[in-house]
């Protein structure tokens, strides 16, 4: 199967000279975790994405973090080093990049430019068609499963991903999985202002370098992984098909499902776990 067969030909882009508040709005409007970055010939020179956003624009470091999102350049935060392929390599070769690179997604490229983008939730289908019956959830999960109660700040949480590299954490009450907390939780967290009761969005990153968001700042660090956390959880029996496990991250739009027995959280299976399969 062709590259060009399994990947999405609609693809969201952002000019290299736009602001990280835009590549924000795509993202919120259409449903997606990537941004491509383009030139003015529409070739990608760059690629940001909901990771991105959580671990490059945390508020400290760097002067230009402390700015407004409308006022700091994509190229601050987006991954230059592109790794791209061809309308007609095999599917099988983003496999190997993607595992070999620790990428979710690569832009494709012909001639003209860039022609789509395939990711990791285009393989599943990939799998789902070809892999029926070869593996059983227990052969492709990953028994080792990084945990935050959820009780822990959001601080404590994106610290554990950063030393971890995980994109996703679960968060456990007595051993059993309650709910878990993603890059795009984190960047687009909600946040109940205590003055008017209404949700607002908050983005944790944010802060005004004239000090005039400090309630904000404050409302945003005091969110924990049980405030911000997907709570209508999913979960697979370790027994199950793998392709069961891939059919529903799929349409569920979800990139891993905590793997119980008994009701104990014993593993999980992500896109990743999934897509080595192919091999």
């Amino acid at each position: 199967m062709k590259v060009e067969d399994v990947m999405n030909d609609e693809v969201s882009v952002v000019q290299e000279n736009e602001h990280v508040e835009h590549a924000r709005k795509l993202m919120l409007k259409h449903g997606v975790s990537r941004i491509v970055v383009v030139d003015d010939e529409y070739k990608p020179v760059g690629i940001v994405t909901e990771k991105d956003l959580t671990r490059k624009m945390r508020g400290n470091g760097p002067k230009w973090k402390m700015r407004p999102i409308d006022k700091i350049s994509i190229r601050r935060v987006m991954t230059e080093d592109l790794v791209t392929l061809s309308p007609k390599d095999e599917a099988r070769d983003a496999v190997e990049l993607m595992l070999k690179k620790d990428i979710s997604s690569i832009p494709v490229v012909d001639e003209d430019g860039l022609a789509g983008i395939i990711s990791k939730t285009d393989l599943l289908k990939v799998y789902t068609n070809k892999f029926k019956g070869r593996w059983k959830v227990s052969d492709l999960m990953s028994p080792d499963v990084i945990t935050v109660n959820e009780n822990h700040s959001i601080g404590h949480v994106i610290g554990v991903m950063e030393k971890n590299n995980v994109g996703k954490i679960v968060v456990i009450r007595d051993n059993e999985p309650v709910g878990i907390v993603t890059p795009e939780n984190i960047s687009f967290a909600q946040v109940e202002d205590p003055e008017t009761g209404v949700n607002v969005e908050k983005i944790y990153f944010v802060r005004n370098s004239e000090g005039k968001t400090k309630k904000n700042v404050r409302m945003v660090s005091m969110l924990t992984a049980g405030d911000i956390m997907k709570n209508h959880l999913i979960k697979i029996s370790k027994d199950e098909d793998a392709v069961k496990a891939a059919d529903i991250m799929y349409k569920d739009n979800i990139s891993g499902i905590p793997v119980v027995e008994g009701g104990d959280l014993v593993g999980i299976i992500t896109k990743t776990d999934v897509i080595k399969g192919i091999q």
